[in-house]
């Protein structure tokens, strides 16, 4: 594949995205490939797996390649980001894989712009407003937050992967645990006082209170406007929050979570998930979207 790389002013903010072009395009529909805040290198296995078509990926605004300015980034801001991207590729409509926070802004987008995404495969999307124990869920998150804010990154990262990696519903018993020793996680415990990090800081204080406009999705599905594919890591424990995010969105639309290979972060095999299988993600997802 040939990549281009370009640029895009949108308010508030510059955008950096790769439009990845086959040597061979079968004639499907372009694909649009994201995360949030997860930016476009975490997608390379995946991206090189998709040889026949074309593949969009992108960094969201204030990660890696992408300014932020003056701008927001709340889910809104980011679903805009995506329909300015499509616009300028001239792509629409699109096929579109959204994992994790890109799988949120995945609905968004497709609730705003559905003429710009035909099919959208949300991936463990976490959900938060959508789970019975939001309340203590979005608590949870604020002290990630606050702890970013207070102590760094370290710290915060130690009770953020506490958090997603949690197999149970969200209790008071949570929040009065003691904190977890970020040494024993393999992370710094010294400050080094930057809080640029989205993943710890904005977008962790504004996704979880986003709320999904499921009337509204459930109205695209059923006129046939757009195809909504709730998905999950076969590999994921179920209780987990991301996967408990996909499946709390596929009752809504009446239907089950469809299993992917992997776990959360299925499309990219790692030292931390050896077992994760690129291209048979890359093949599940053909499947998904052929259907």
């Amino acid at each position: 594949m040939t990549t281009d790389t370009r640029t895009l002013e949108v308010p508030g903010a510059t955008l950096t995205y790769d439009v990845h072009a086959p040597a061979r395009d079968d004639g499907h529909r372009p694909l649009v490939v994201m995360g949030n805040p997860m930016d476009a290198g975490g997608f390379g296995q995946l991206v090189a797996a998709l040889d026949d078509r074309v593949v969009v990926t992108y960094d969201p605004r204030g990660t890696a390649r992408s300014a932020l300015h003056d701008g927001g980034t709340d889910v809104p801001d980011h679903a805009a980001d995506l329909h300015a991207v499509v616009e300028a590729v001239g792509a629409g409509p699109v096929d579109v894989l959204g994992s994790s926070g890109g799988g949120v802004t995945g609905l968004a987008w497709a609730a705003t712009h559905p003429d710009d995404v035909r099919c959208l495969v949300a991936h463990e999307p976490p959900l938060t407003s959508m789970l019975p124990d939001r309340e203590v869920a979005v608590r949870a998150q604020a002290d990630v937050v606050a702890t970013y804010e207070a102590a760094g990154f370290g710290p915060a990262m130690a009770k953020f992967l506490r958090l997603v990696l949690a197999t149970e519903p969200f209790t008071e018993d949570f929040l009065a645990l003691p904190d977890p020793d970020p040494a024993e996680m393999g992370l710094p415990t010294q400050d080094d006082g930057r809080r640029d990090d989205l993943l710890l800081g904005r977008s962790l204080a504004s996704m979880p209170l986003w709320e999904p406009p499921v009337e509204r999705l459930r109205e695209l599905v059923r006129d046939d406007v757009v195809r909504l594919v709730p998905a999950v890591g076969a590999a994921s424990p179920p209780g987990s929050f991301a996967y408990r995010g996909a499946v709390a969105l596929a009752e809504a639309l009446g239907r089950g979570p469809v299993p992917f290979p992997g776990d959360h972060g299925g499309f990219a095999r790692s030292e931390w998930s050896p077992g994760n299988d690129p291209v048979a993600f890359a093949a599940r997802l053909r499947e998904v979207l052929a259907c």
